[in-house]
């Protein structure tokens, strides 16, 4: 049940959800001084949220730095919700965050890590059959990743399960390895109080895939783009995931 409530709060906190709501009230509305209030209020929000600068910026305030230096681990997790199903040919694709799995990779190749760990199932409330770890699971082994250098856990559907089923897998392979967490920069604050108090001992986070940019403000930086409200709907969601795991804690 608190899965469904929220996947339906993660809906209400959409900041073109609330466009929506105050420019539909705004016409429906009888009165023209709320109307122009209710349409102010709309067209404020529309503007703000889809700003690339302001939604970048704040990015760059919340994502931590990337490492100086990458140490040895004996395993690396890999927060899944990078790739899903592609049903056209039903073989793995890749979304924005694939970065994660593919820096795990490199990483691989030059011997920082000796064991990777893909921690991913379905938080699909419909469609859950196939599970992303799975999916994973095949392409390594398509590029020659040895299947005995990979571990997987398909039945997390959110952060704390990420955490929780990756150390029953850690402490039966080595209860005392060195690990590092790679998932998205936006996420390691959350992933970071998650798995800093799940794991026996407290590992290593390795940042991918930035929201925030370090280039020198431009025109284009000021012009609308819809792009722009996915990504506060991305940094909201981390917010309150963040906070109610804190109460959690």
């Amino acid at each position: 049940m608190i899965f469904i409530l929220s996947k339906i709060l993660l809906f209400l906190i959409k900041p073109f959800f609330w466009c929506c709501s105050l420019l539909v009230t705004a016409f429906f509305i009888k009165s023209p001084k709320l109307k122009r209030r209710f349409f102010s209020f709309g067209l404020i929000i529309l503007l703000l949220f889809s700003n690339g600068f302001i939604i970048r910026k704040v990015y760059n305030l919340y994502e931590p730095e990337y490492p100086k230096a990458i140490k040895n681990y004996d395993v690396a997790i890999v927060l899944g919700g990078f790739s899903g199903l592609n049903k056209r040919n039903n073989d793995i694709q890749f979304n924005r965050t694939s970065d994660r799995l593919f820096q795990t990779i490199s990483l691989y190749r030059k011997g920082k890590i000796r064991k990777i760990l893909i921690a991913g199932g379905n938080a699909d409330l419909t469609d859950n059959q196939v599970k992303e770890a799975d999916l994973v699971k095949v392409f390594l082994h398509q590029i020659c990743i040895p299947d005995s250098d990979v571990f997987f856990e398909n039945q997390s559907r959110n952060t704390i399960e990420n955490a929780k089923f990756s150390r029953a897998i850690i402490d039966k392979y080595n209860p005392s390895a060195k690990v590092i967490v790679v998932t998205s920069a936006w996420h390691i604050p959350r992933a970071k109080l998650i798995f800093d108090r799940t794991l026996a001992n407290k590992p290593d986070y390795l940042p991918t895939n930035y929201n925030g940019e370090v280039s020198k403000i431009s025109f284009d930086d000021f012009v609308p783009e819809a792009g722009a409200m996915s990504s506060w709907d991305t940094l909201f969601k981390e917010w309150i995931g963040l906070a109610v795991d804190k109460i959690r804690s």
